[in-house]
């Protein structure tokens, strides 16, 4: 414990600070936002190393190898395709200076340190991601059940008695009907733009 105090007073930790809006335009996670299809910043924590960029589409993490290097890699994940889950904040002690938002997206792990001066900043992140979470998986069950719709219609029609005609007729109908009512169950139960989550619980 001691070694970490003295390396967050001695500035050779990683501990991370919460970036105000009015400086989104000045970090590197900037460059890499897709401003041209209306995706927009809306929590960034950097450290020495690191940049963790929260969008309403997506987290941007430029992943540092050292504080004293320059190379980064660039990691993108979609929250309609990364499902966010396992949220934590671990708030800080008495003699500990940072607070730490843990959280699993697309089957990776992530802890991050935030300096504690921050920590109502963090609770809102985290709030925001557990309902980012929350929808995500409440959206998947329902997009199961309409999957099962399907199959429990297309297999009542297999046990119709009916002449072949009729039948194949009756069939192409109900599956262009299923394909386009699955493809719209699709569209609503996959979010892609999570901003209204981000903007009922970020108050920066």
């Amino acid at each position: 414990m001691f070694g970490k105090v003295a390396a967050d007073m001695l500035g050779l930790s990683d501990v991370g600070s919460v970036i105000e809006p009015k400086n989104y335009d000045k970090v590197d996670s900037d460059d890499y936002v897709m401003h041209e299809d209306n995706e927009k910043i809306y929590f960034l924590i950097k450290s020495k190393s690191d940049e963790y960029c929260f969008t309403n589409k997506a987290l941007i993490h430029l992943d540092g190898t050292s504080a004293i290097s320059k190379k980064r890699t660039l990691h993108r994940y979609n929250y309609h395709t990364h499902k966010i889950t396992h949220v934590l904040l671990e708030t800080a002690g008495t003699i500990d200076l940072d607070v730490e938002i843990k959280f699993n997206i697309g089957g990776r792990e992530f802890s991050i340190d935030v300096h504690k001066k921050h920590i109502e900043q963090v609770k809102d992140l985290y709030k925001a991601l557990l309902m980012i979470a929350e929808i995500s998986h409440e959206n998947e069950k329902a997009l199961g059940y309409a999957k099962e719709s399907i199959e429990i219609a297309s297999s009542t029609l297999g046990r119709v008695t009916s002449n072949e005609n009729n039948l194949v007729n009756s069939f192409k109908e109900i599956n262009e009907a299923a394909f386009e009512w699955l493809m719209k169950s699709r569209e609503q139960y996959k979010v892609k733009d999570f901003g209204s989550v981000f903007e009922r619980y970020i108050n920066n």
